[in-house]
């Protein structure tokens, strides 16, 4: 298979293309050349810049593909250039979209709790779109502007070692000095998932035919109680617990419970692990290093 990856050379995507490459598909990497990779000469390397349109053209050419992984798509007006781009060169487009796509709700939310295929999108270049609004009109140009079919993985909050944004590394490293953390709601339950887990995930979706929105997370949700527990377990020490403010505020403070149903995915056949079985393990060894 010839596969196309935007967005391969760190965290979960840099897993994705090693499950790739392992699989013997034949992997392109669209790259800006910022950050190194680790692939050698095992992927073909296209110089390109996701938010450029001609760059992206020019590395991109005529070539036909299997399927392209999109996991750098942000905006409206980047997804209508990816059905342009990419109109009669792909059979499948995989598009990582997020939790963010949804408001907090006291229920699991479903996919049919955002609907892409009648939401309106900006077209204007110059619009500003905060991360959740802008995922939520990428989707509704993929879904309802795309001549390809089209997979909208809906993931949570992706944790791991590798997790350059260090969410959970923020919360082991202020326990461990003694520092505040500012959380709204220590009741509010949040849906995870692990960057070995959503690897996992895009690669399973490469054999699935059902297009659509998606959701992706671990089985079971954990509470902030929970998981500042779990840190104080591992770093040994007690939360300070703070209302929010400028300089203390928690990667996870949402304001209330904020999780998905992944039911749709399991009756496919993917099989998520327990949420805890390896949220603490990582935790601890965040602490331990």
């Amino acid at each position: 298979m010839r596969i196309l990856v935007l967005g391969g050379t760190r965290f979960f995507g840099k897993k994705l293309v090693y499950k790739l490459l392992d699989s013997g598909a034949e992997v392109t990497i669209a790259t800006r050349g910022a950050t190194p990779d680790p692939f050698g000469e095992r992927v073909v390397r296209v110089r390109a810049d996701r938010k450029d349109p001609e760059s992206l053209r020019a590395a991109v050419g005529d070539q036909v593909w299997d399927a392209v992984y999109d996991n750098i798509c942000y905006t409206p007006q980047e997804a209508l250039m990816a059905c342009d781009l990419f109109a009669g060169k792909v059979k499948k487009y995989i598009f990582t979209s997020t939790l963010s796509v949804y408001g907090c709700a006291s229920d699991p939310l479903a996919e049919s709790d955002f609907d892409p295929y009648s939401y309106p999108f900006e077209t204007d270049p110059e619009a500003e779109l905060d991360y959740g609004e802008g995922k939520r009109q990428a989707e509704a140009v993929f879904f309802q502007r795309a001549g390809f079919p089209v997979h909208a993985v809906r993931f949570p909050i992706v944790l791991g070692e590798d997790d350059y944004t260090r969410r959970l590394h923020y919360h082991v490293d202020r326990i461990r000095q003694g520092e505040p953390i500012g959380i709204p709601n220590r009741k509010a339950k949040m849906s995870f998932i692990s960057s070995d887990e959503a690897a996992s995930f895009l690669y399973w979706l490469l054999g699935q035919n059902d297009a659509g929105p998606i959701n992706a997370c671990s089985n079971g949700e954990l509470s902030l109680d929970r998981i500042l527990a779990i840190v104080e377990e591992a770093a040994g020490r007690k939360a300070i617990v703070e209302p929010p403010a400028e300089g203390n505020r928690s990667p996870f403070g949402v304001p209330d419970h904020w999780f998905m149903d992944n039911r749709r995915a399991r009756e496919a056949g993917f099989e998520f692990p327990e949420v805890t079985d390896w949220f603490i393990p990582l935790a601890r060894k965040l602490a331990r290093n």
